[in-house]
């Protein structure tokens, strides 16, 4: 595979930008956003100083896919990533129609509801360090013996805060009842177990599982709608269901590979992040890439 330069980020001076996010950049256009998904990749909530080429590409079209395949269990905030749709609606964006095709996706613009809505189908992650801990995860109670990355009997959800910087915080139902109110708690928690059982039963059936996820959610009027991103390697975990064993961590197509990379430096996980080697670099771009390709059987 052939290491291309990645996109750290894109100037667009004639728009307003709305948001910088670790991984997007969000530019206002009146009732709309614009969505554009660079190839920065954080870890530890650190950006790093090197991205990782067709990340941003495969982010912005698999959650494209996603949406596309879960409208009717909700509807999303994506109005569309082709970009002469996107630009014969927004045509102010000409300028820039090679840099983002294939990584920029106009949306509705939407008040966010504060809270990561997390599921978990298998035992991992932040959920594992609390079931060690207490046996429960966000206060749910968890059968006794189970092992790291065990399939759960049923996917469990376990909200979270949602940090602009920072970690978010796993907190328990009852808080996030309190936060957003019964009813768009009980309207959240439905959707966002439906969401994840649709889209594992469609993954295992390409050889990935979906070990667990997270879902946002904002207000449009009256209605809420499914948005930020969905179901990829930076919202998810994806393992290869033909290696998968209970009993300890996966192997994975997710960011995985450089949070262990990261962990073996002598680095306190503070910024600045350090330069990932080429190497890294490359192996990363590949696991991305191939989620994509097995997932949806063609390419960003």
């Amino acid at each position: 595979m052939e290491l291309i330069k990645p996109l750290l980020s894109l100037d667009l001076p004639d728009i307003a930008l709305f948001k910088k996010g670790k991984v997007r950049d969000v530019y206002e256009l009146g009732d709309r956003l614009l969505f554009v998904a660079t190839d920065r990749i954080s870890a530890f909530d650190v950006v790093m100083q090197n991205g990782i080429p067709q990340k941003g590409r495969v982010l912005n079209m698999l959650s494209a896919f996603w949406f596309d395949f879960t409208e009717g269990l909700i509807e999303n905030h994506m109005i569309s990533v082709d970009i002469d749709r996107i630009i014969s609606l927004e045509p102010a964006l000409e300028p820039w129609r090679e840099a983002l095709s294939g990584r920029s996706m106009l949306v509705k613009k939407a008040d966010p509801i504060p809270a990561e809505c997390v599921v978990r189908g298998y035992i991992s992650g932040s959920g594992w360090r609390d079931y060690q801990a207490g046996g429960m995860v966000c206060g749910i109670k968890l059968p006794e013996g189970l092992r790291q990355s065990e399939k759960l009997p049923d996917p469990v959800f376990t909200p979270s805060t949602k940090a602009d910087s920072g970690h978010d915080v796993n907190i328990s139902q009852e808080r996030m009842k309190t936060e957003v109110g019964g009813n768009v708690f009980e309207f959240l928690k439905e959707k966002s177990i439906a969401l994840y059982k649709k889209a594992a039963e469609y993954a295992e059936s390409r050889g990935i599982i979906i070990a667990d996820t997270k879902f946002e959610f904002g207000r449009v009027g009256d209605k809420i709608i499914l948005m930020d991103e969905v179901f990829t390697p930076d919202s998810s975990r994806f393992w290869p269901m033909d290696d998968y064993l209970p009993g300890g961590p996966q192997k994975s197509f997710d960011k995985q590979f450089v949070r262990d990379y990261l962990d073996g430096l002598d680095w306190d996980k503070t910024p600045p992040g350090p330069e990932l080697p080429e190497d890294i670099v490359l192996k990363t771009s590949e696991k991305y890439l191939q989620a994509y390709e097995i997932l949806t059987g063609g390419k960003p």
